[in-house]
């Protein structure tokens, strides 16, 4: 056989699997999802995880390290399924953990307080709900520049590394946005809106 009849063979081949394949995930998808979905903790979940496992019988099937035949993929299936349900289910618990213990961290440093952004004695809840929005609304470059500067404590020279700018720009732009800011709190304050 030559390489334009091999290269056809194998062509046709593929496209037999494909089909058969489109048409056993259609005969078998919703039981295995069902399958997923409780094993898993949502209906999202359920649903990567059924990818997971069809990616890997796929992948082995495809290398032809896959021993049994078609017969073998429905069961296959169920216990990759499981493993990986399983897998994700401890990783989710980990990440869990982590958050809480971050969490613990948060508010024993804040004092039990939700937001500290702008806790001081100064500062009353209006003076913190302008400042908040203001600093919604100024230009991104501004915004992120005073929150990595207040508080996330770095330093110009830390500031431009990371948003790629020199450390002049990332001073100008804290010093632009911190103008911006207190000029919103002034109009505020002369509209009446904001008690002195």
């Amino acid at each position: 056989m030559d390489e334009d009849q091999e290269r056809m063979t194998s062509a046709s081949a593929q496209i037999t699997e494909e089909m058969t394949w489109g048409a056993w995930l259609k005969e078998h998808g919703s039981r295995l999802l069902l399958f997923a979905r409780q094993q898993t903790r949502s209906q999202a979940d359920a649903e990567d995880v059924l990818q997971d496992a069809l990616v890997k019988l796929a992948r082995k099937v495809s290398e032809g390290r896959f021993d049994g035949g078609q017969a073998a993929w429905l069961p296959y299936l169920y216990t990759s399924i499981r493993r990986c349900a399983i897998d994700l289910g401890r990783k989710e618990d980990r990440r869990g953990k982590r958050e809480e213990k971050v969490e613990m961290e948060r508010q024993h440093e804040t004092g039990g307080k939700f937001d500290p952004w702008f806790d001081s004695d100064a500062a009353t809840e209006e003076t913190r709900g302008y400042l908040e929005q203001g600093l919604k609304e100024l230009p991104e470059k501004f915004s992120e520049v005073i929150v990595m500067k207040v508080w996330g404590e770095r330093t110009f020279a830390e500031i431009g590394e990371a948003l790629e700018i020199s450390q002049n720009t990332a001073a100008s732009r804290y010093r632009y946005g911190l103008e911006a800011l207190r000029k919103e709190l002034a109009q505020a304050r002369n509209e009446g809106n904001l008690s002195l």
